[in-house]
C-alpha cells in the first residue's frame, strides 16, 4: 500500500505520514528494495487511529497512547484514555460551575463558600481546577488582588476571588487573550455578565463537541486492537 493513497484517504500529506512515523506512532515500516516504504493494512490503522485520537484527546496524548500499545502495553494506554476523559468531565463541571457563578446579580454577592470566609491560594487551586502558578500570574497581571494575612503575610483569598478566578480560567481557555480577560472582567463590574456567559457558553459547546470526537477516537482504538490481535494471530 502507498502512502499516497492512505494520505489521500485521510485527508492529510503524506510528510504527516512520515512525522507519525519518526514519532514512533506506528510499527516499523519495511521498505522496498527501490527504498519505497511498504504500508500494510495495519499501518493503515494505525494512522487512521492517530488522526481520530487527534481530533477527541490531542496529539499530546496520541504520542503517549500510540508507543504503548505497539509495545503490548493495553491497559496502560486505555487507562491514559480513561483519564483524559475523566478531565474532560471535570472541566466541563468546572465551566458549568462558572456559568452559575455568573448568574449571581453582583460580583461581591458570591455567598460564603463552604461555610468560610477566607482561603489559601491552594484551597482556590483546587476549587477552580487551575495551578496556584496561573494564579500568581494573574495576580502580577493585575487581574485579581487577594488580601495580605497580617501576621503571616500570606494571600488570602474570599468567595469574590473565587468567583474571579472561575471567570478567568473559563475566558482565557476560550479567549486565550489576557485583554480579552480583563475586559471581561470590566463588564463583570459593571454588572454587565453577558460577554463572559457567552463565552462559558461556547466553552461549554466544545466540551461536547470534544465528547463526541472522544467517542470516535475511542472507537478506533477498539479498531485498532482488532487489527493488532488479527496480526498477531497470524504471526503465531
Amino acid at each position: 500500500m502507498k502512502g499516497i493513497e492512505i494520505a489521500k484517504k485521510l485527508n492529510i500529506s503524506t510528510s504527516a505520514l512520515r512525522h507519525y512515523e519518526s514519532w514512533g506512532l506506528v510499527p516499523k515500516v519495511e521498505r522496498a528494495k527501490n527504498g519505497y516504504r511498504i504500508y500494510t493494512k495495519e499501518h493503515e490503522t494505525y494512522f487512521e487511529c492517530i488522526r481520530a485520537l487527534n481530533a477527541g484527546f490531542g496529539m499530546d496524548l496520541a504520542k503517549n497512547v500510540m508507543p504503548l500499545i505497539i509495545n503490548g502495553k493495553i491497559h496502560d494506554a486505555l487507562w491514559l484514555i480513561n483519564k483524559a476523559q475523566v478531565d474532560l468531565y471535570t472541566e466541563k463541571k468546572t465551566v458549568q460551575r462558572t456559568v452559575e457563578i455568573l448568574d449571581l446579580k453582583e460580583l461581591t454577592e458570591f455567598p460564603n463558600y463552604r461555610n468560610k470566609n477566607f482561603f489559601t491560594i491552594g484551597e482556590v487551586a483546587s476549587e477552580a481546577k487551575v495551578s496556584t502558578s496561573s494564579i500568581r500570574h494573574w495576580e502580577k497581571e493585575g487581574l485579581i488582588n487577594p488580601k495580605r494575612h497580617k501576621e503571616s503575610g500570606f494571600r488570602i483569598y474570599s468567595p469574590s476571588d473565587i468567583r474571579r478566578v472561575f471567570i478567568i480560567r473559563t475566558v482565557q481557555r476560550v479567549a486565550y487573550s489576557l485583554d480579552i480577560v480583563r475586559e471581561v472582567l470590566t463588564d463583570l463590574e459593571k454588572n454587565n455578565v453577558a460577554q463572559a456567559k457567552e463565552i462559558a457558553l461556547k466553552s461549554l459547546e466544545y466540551i461536547d463537541h470534544a465528547l463526541v470526537e472522544q467517542v470516535r477516537g475511542i472507537a478506533s482504538i477498539q479498531k485498532l486492537l482488532e487489527v493488532v490481535s488479527k496480526e498477531q494471530h497470524l504471526k503465531y
